[in-house]
């Protein structure tokens, strides 16, 4: 399998990297970020690991398209953080939670797999992002974070067609852009409209929980650990989706249940 990631010089990403760089299903790695890393020091294959710079999330260089060729699957983990939400213009934040995924997928999807096997794309949501607009979560609203919430279960709209220009699937910038249906809709409706090209699946995670994190005390947040999460998505892009939304709960137990197989 050849796998990209999202984000891989994040605290999400590394541990995917590092996980999968010991996964003898996976042979080559694609990791995308923007800014240069260097492979895990406890790498046990970094020869499988291609590390690339991309400076632009919103038109891939013909080089880099050309690096994600035969690309198997994909983990979307580029995110706004809570802690960079206040300090971000809105834009951004729109452009990095929406306009960057979709344009990755859409990306990926349009380029030519061998065997012409489906393309499987992971994008990493959260516990509390609500999945209609009409939904209200109290506690994105006592933290400031209900149009984020709402901006990322808008991650997929209704598309035409895999083949339209991923240009044309995202709407204008704006700060009331809101959710555009149910996360799970949007992503099978992808899907199906790929005519069998993609799969995809969100993952909603509570805290993530890794060295050097402090678990903050948010009503009803659950916790994942760093190695857990990694483990369950990655044996999800490699085995295949159990369901198209993977719980904070479901991502425990598959990660748990993969770490102890291996």
């Amino acid at each position: 399998m050849k796998l990209a990631i999202g984000g891989s010089s994040g605290f999400v990403g590394t541990e995917l990297v590092r996980q999968a760089l010991s996964n003898p299903a996976i042979t080559s790695i694609i990791g995308l970020s923007r800014r240069e890393t260097s492979a895990p020091s406890s790498a046990a294959d970094a020869a499988k690991l291609k590390l690339i710079v991309c400076e632009d999330f919103e038109n891939y260089s013909d080089g880099i398209k050309r690096e994600l060729e035969d690309v198997d699957a994909c983990i979307w983990t580029i995110a706004v953080t809570p802690m960079r939400l206040k300090s971000l213009p809105w834009e951004e934040t729109v452009k990095i939670s929406k306009v960057y995924p979709m344009i990755a997928i859409q990306t990926l999807a349009n380029l030519p797999r061998k065997d012409g096997q489906p393309l499987r794309f992971v994008y990493m949501s959260g516990h509390f992002a609500p999945r209609q607009r009409t939904e209200q979560v109290k506690v994105l609203g006592d933290y400031g974070m209900t149009e984020l919430g709402y901006l990322r279960v808008s991650l997929i709209a209704t598309l035409p067609s895999h083949e339209a220009p991923a240009s044309s699937l995202i709407q204008p910038l704006k700060a009331d852009c809101g959710a555009q249906g149910e996360v799970e809709t949007d992503i099978l409706e992808f899907a199906e409209q790929s005519n069998g090209a993609v799969q995809s699946c969100v993952t909603k995670s509570g805290f993530i929980n890794g060295p050097g994190k402090v678990v903050p005390k948010v009503p009803g947040l659950p916790l994942v650990e760093l190695q857990d999460i990694a483990a369950a998505i990655l044996d999800q892009v490699i085995n295949g989706f159990e369901k198209d939304t993977l719980s904070n709960d479901d991502l425990v137990r598959i990660g748990q249940k993969a770490l102890k197989e291996q």
